[in-house]
C-alpha cells in the first residue's frame, strides 16, 4: 500500500472564507428533516405537542423544535437507520460529518466530535471519552457498552461541543443522545427479516400494547449473523464475522394524568471471531537511512517464515493463536415523571454491567510468538438523577438537579510467550538465557479503577425580549473521587534456578523488559465547574441565530498500567473552552432547512493516551498522559430540502482544524527514531494535526417515492433511498507517523423497494458500500516496520421483508 502525503493544513483565515463559498454550495442540495417521533415525555411537555412537522429533541432536557434550540445537533431517526439496515452507532456517522467513529475491536472504540473525544490508540481503562453516550437518560460508563445493535430506535441527537452543564461528565466534545420508542396503549408493532450475500442473516422486531388502561409493555428482539469478511491461510476460516443478538422489555405505567413510570430491562450479547489487523506496508530503514534493528523482515528471516504479501485489500491473514471478541451486557433502569403543576419532578435510576471477554494474536504471524495479549473487563454501574423543570409557557424556563454515578472496572491481563519469541525479540541474546527467560513465560494482571461522582447543576432560559431574544445561563458543579490498584505478576514460566548468577540476573531482565512485576495504588479527588453562557436572537420566526461559551471538565484519570520511569499514575483533569456562532433558519414555509456553525475550542491537559518505543528496543508501552495545550476550530453546515411530498434531499459538510498548541513532549514517529545513533523517544509535536481527525467530511443524500395507487395489496408506493459520505485524510498514530496517514475515501449505500401505504408489506433490495470502494479505516504502526490496517467492509447486497401492523 502506498503512503499518501500529508497536505499542509489550511489557514483558518482560508476556512473561514470556505464557509461562505460553502454556504452557497450547499444551497444547492438540499435535505429533508428527519421525520421523529414526539420521544418520551420529559419535564415540562406533554406528549401530544405539536411542532408543526419540525424535529423534537430533548437537547436541553425538555422536547423542544430542533430549530428553536440555540445547540449545534445533528438528529439521525429511527426511519434513517431503516433505510440504511444498519442499526449501530457506526452508521451515525455517515449522516453527520463531524462524528467519526474508529473501532478496533468494541472495547478500543473511539468516537470523536469536532476532532476530539479520544484519539485513535488503545483504550485505557482508568480513562473516560469526552464523548458522553445516553439511551433513554442513562449515561453508559464504557463505550464498548454502546456498541451493541440499538432495537425500537427512535432517534439519536448528536449534540456538538461541551454539554458538562445538563449532560454531565464526560462530554468535552460533545454528548449522544439516544432516545428509544416507548410503550404504546394501542397494540401494533413490526418485524423484518433480511437475507444477504457473505451469510448475512437478520431478524428484527417489536410488539407493544396495553396491559390494563394504565399499563402498557413493548418487547423488542433482534439477531445478527454475518460470515467474516477475512479469510485466515493459516485454516482456511473465515473470520471477522459478526453474531449479535440484543433484547428490550419495557412496562410503561400511567397511573394518573400526572405521573408517570417507565421500566426498561435489556440484554445484549456479542460473539466474534475478531480481531486481526491486516498487513499493509513494510518499510526496513530509518529516514536517516539506517536499517531498523530487528526489523519485521529479519525476524520472520531467522524464524524461516515467508509472510503474506502486504496487500490489505486481499483481505487475508496468516495467524495461529486464538483470538475472539466476545462481550455482553445487561442493565435496568426506571424513569418517573411527575407533574406537580408548575413544574415537573423527573427521577432516572439505573444499574448496568458489561463484559468483555477478548483474545489476541498480537505477533499477526502463525509463530509462536505471542501466545497471550489481552486486557478483559468486568464493569458495573449505578446512576442516580433527579431533575426538576417548569412547566410554563413565559419568558422563563429552567431545570435543576443532581446526579450521582458509581462505576468499577475489574481489568484482568495477559501476557505470554511462545517457542518462537525467543529468537524473535532477543536475537543478540544468550540463547540459553534467552530460552530459559522468555519461552512459555506469562504475566498477568489486574486493575480495579473505581469512580464515585456527584454533581448539581441547574440551567435557566429567560427571554429578555418575548419571542426574540433570549439568554441561557447553565452550571454544574462536579466532585468526583477515584482510587484503583495494579498488580502485574509473573504467572508461569521456566525455572531459572539451573542457571548460573550471571544468567539468572540476564534472564530476570529480559522478563522485565516484557512485563516487570508491579503494585501499586493511586487515588484523587476532582472538584470542577461546568457552565455555558448563550445570547439568542429570532431574527424572524424561522430565522434564529446564536453565540455562546462553554466550559468543559473531565476529570483526571487513573494510569493503571506498566507505567515508564516519571509516568504519573493519576492523570490531570481536562478542560475545554469553546465559543460558538451558529444560525437556524427554514425557509419556503419550512421546506427548505439551512443550519450552520463556527466553532473555536481550546483544551487545556488535554487527556490522550501513548504508544511509544522503549529507545535502544523494539518494545512498546502504552500510557496516558497529558498534553498541555490543544485547539479545534471549524465550521459545520446542514441542509435540508422537502421538494415534495415524495421526494427529500440532504447534504451536510464539516471542517475540522484541529492541532496540538503545545505538544513538545510527543511520540517520535517510529521512521523518525533510531535508538542506535541516540535518537530520542520524545519529538516536539506542536503545530501537528490531532490524530484521527479528517479536515474535510461532507454527506450527502436524498430518498423518493413514486405513488402506484391500488394494487392488489392495497395502496402502494415504489420507494428509494441513496446516500454518500467522504472523509478525507487524517493520522491514525498519535505521533503523526507518515505510514499511518489514511487516505481519503467515500463509501456509497442505496435501497430501492415496494411498500403498501399501511406499512404491512414492505419488500426491498439494497446495497452497502455500492461501489465497492476499497478504503482504510485505521493503519497502526509497529516499531519494526510492520503497519497493519484496519479496513472497510466490501460491498453488500441484499433483501429486506418488513411488515407493520
Amino acid at each position: 500500500m502506498s503512503v499518501v502525503s500529508s497536505p499542509p493544513r489550511l489557514p483558518f483565515a482560508f476556512a473561514t472564507r470556505s464557509l461562505l463559498l460553502a454556504g452557497a454550495a450547499l444551497s444547492l442540495l438540499n435535505a429533508a428533516p428527519v421525520t421523529a417521533q414526539t420521544p418520551d415525555t420529559p419535564e415540562g411537555a406533554s406528549a401530544e405537542e405539536d411542532f408543526a412537522g419540525g424535529i423534537v429533541v430533548t437537547a436541553r432536557r425538555r422536547a423542544e423544535d430542533a430549530q428553536d434550540v440555540p445547540v449545534a445537533l445533528s438528529v439521525v431517526g429511527g426511519d434513517q437507520f431503516e433505510q440504511r439496515g444498519d442499526y449501530t452507532l457506526a452508521a451515525v456517522q455517515q449522516v453527520a460529518p463531524s462524528l467519526q467513529l474508529f473501532s478496533f475491536n468494541p472495547r478500543n472504540t473511539n468516537i470523536n466530535i469536532r476532532g476530539l473525544g479520544s484519539n485513535v490508540a488503545l483504550t485505557n481503562d482508568g480513562l473516560e471519552n469526552g464523548v458522553g453516550v445516553y439511551v433513554d437518560d442513562v449515561y453508559y460508563g464504557r463505550v464498548g457498552a454502546s456498541q451493541f445493535e440499538l432495537v425500537d430506535l427512535q432517534q439519536i441527537e448528536v449534540l456538538r461541543g461541551p454539554q458538562g452543564t445538563l449532560f454531565g461528565k464526560n462530554t468535552t466534545a460533545g454528548a449522544l443522545n439516544i432516545t428509544t420508542r416507548q410503550p404504546e396503549f394501542d397494540f401494533g408493532g413490526q418485524a423484518e427479516a433480511t437475507l444477504g450475500d457473505y451469510g448475512f442473516h437478520q431478524v428484527r422486531g417489536s410488539v407493544t400494547g396495553p396491559v390494563t388502561d394504565w399499563a402498557a409493555v413493548r418487547i423488542s428482539l433482534s439477531d445478527t449473523h454475518r460470515d467474516g469478511f477475512l479469510r485466515n491461510v493459516h485454516d482456511g476460516a473465515h473470520i471477522h464475522d459478526y453474531d449479535n443478538f440484543t433484547a428490550r422489555g419495557q412496562l410503561l405505567l400511567k397511573p394518573s394524568d400526572n405521573f408517570t413510570v417507565r421500566l426498561i430491562g435489556d440484554y445484549g450479547k456479542q460473539t466474534l471471531n475478531c480481531c486481526v489487523r491486516l498487513p499493509s506496508a513494510v518499510f526496513t530503514t530509518y529516514d536517516d537511512g539506517t536499517t531498523i534493528a530487528n526489523n519485521f523482515n529479519q525476524r520472520v528471516a531467522r524464524a524461516g517464515y515467508t509472510p503474506l504479501p502486504t496487500d490489505p485489500f486481499a483481505r487475508r491473514v496468516d495467524v495461529d493463536a486464538h483470538f475472539q471478541a466476545n462481550m455482553n451486557q445487561w442493565g435496568v433502569s426506571g424513569k418517573a415523571d411527575w407533574d406537580l403543576g408548575p413544574v415537573t419532578l423527573t427521577s432516572v435510576t439505573a444499574y448496568r454491567k458489561w463484559n468483555w471477554y477478548p483474545a489476541n494474536d498480537a505477533d499477526n504471524t502463525p509463530l509462536s510468538v505471542n501466545t497471550l495479549a489481552q486486557q478483559g473487563n468486568r464493569q458495573k454501574q449505578f446512576s442516580q438523577e433527579l431533575r426538576l423543570g417548569d412547566n410554563g409557557e413565559g419568558r422563563f424556563h429552567y431545570t435543576v438537579g443532581a446526579y450521582y454515578f458509581w462505576q468499577i472496572i475489574n481489568g484482568a491481563g495477559a501476557t505470554g510467550y511462545g517457542a518462537d519469541a525467543p529468537l524473535w525479540l532477543f536475537p543478540n541474546a544468550d540463547p540459553v538465557v534467552r530460552n530459559a527467560a522468555v519461552n512459555g513465560f506469562i504475566a498477568r494482571s489486574t486493575s480495579n479503577p473505581e469512580t464515585k461522582s456527584a454533581a448539581l447543576f441547574g440551567q435557566a432560559s429567560y427571554d429578555l425580549v418575548p419571542d426574540k431574544l433570549s439568554l441561557t445561563l447553565g452550571l454544574r458543579y462536579t466532585h468526583e473521587k477515584k482510587q484503583g490498584s495494579f498488580n502485574q505478576w509473573w504467572a508461569e514460566g521456566n525455572d531459572l534456578s539451573g542457571l548460573t548468577a550471571a544468567q539468572r540476573t540476564a534472564a530476570i531482565a529480559l522478563r522485565n523488559s516484557l512485563a516487570p512485576i508491579t503494585s501499586y495504588s493511586v487515588g484523587f479527588t476532582d472538584d470542577s465547574l461546568s457552565g455555558l453562557v448563550t445570547l439568542s436572537y429570532k431574527v424572524t420566526p424561522d430565522v434564529l441565530v446564536y453565540a455562546s461559551y462553554s466550559r468543559g471538565n473531565k476529570s483526571g484519570g487513573l494510569n493503571l498500567t506498566n507505567n515508564p520511569a516519571g509516568v504519573s499514575a493519576a492523570v490531570g483533569p481536562e478542560k475545554v473552552d469553546n465559543y460558538e456562532a451558529g444560525i437556524k433558519s427554514q425557509f419556503w414555509g419550512g421546506k427548505l432547512t439551512l443550519n450552520g456553525a463556527a466553532f473555536w475550542t481550546d483544551i487545556f491537559d488535554y487527556q490522550t493516551a501513548i504508544v511509544e518505543q522503549v529507545a535502544g528496543s523494539n518494545v512498546s508501552r502504552n500510557y496516558i498522559t497529558n498534553i498541555p495545550q490543544a485547539r479545534a476550530r471549524g465550521f459545520e453546515l446542514d441542509s435540508a430540502l422537502v421538494l415534495s411530498k415524495h421526494v427529500n434531499l440532504n447534504a451536510s459538510l464539516a471542517y475540522t482544524d484541529a492541532y496540538y498548541i503545545d505538544f513538545k513532549n510527543g511520540p517520535t514517529p517510529v521512521e523518525a527514531l533510531n535508538p542506535t545513533t541516540g535518537g530520542s523517544p520524545v519529538s516536539d509535536l506542536s503545530g501537528k494535526p490531532l490524530s484521527g481527525v479528517p479536515s474535510w467530511s461532507w454527506s450527502a443524500g436524498g430518498d423518493f417515492a413514486v405513488p402506484l395507487g391500488e394494487t392488489a395489496l392495497g395502496s402502494a408506493e415504489f420507494y428509494g433511498r441513496a446516500d454518500y459520505s467522504w472523509r478525507s485524510n487524517y493520522y491514525t498514530a498519535v505521533s503523526d507517523s507518515r505510514y499511518s496517514l489514511v487516505p481519503s475515501y467515500g463509501v456509497a449505500n442505496a435501497r430501492i423497494g415496494f411498500r403498501t401505504e399501511d406499512g404491512a408489506f414492505d419488500l426491498s433490495i439494497w446495497a452497502k458500500n455500492l461501489f465497492d470502494k476499497n478504503y482504510v479505516d485505521t493503519l497502526q504502526v509497529a516499531n519494526t516496520g510492520l503497519v497493519t490496517a484496519t479496513v472497510g467492509d466490501p460491498r453488500t447486497a441484499g433483501v429486506t421483508l418488513r411488515t407493520k401492523f
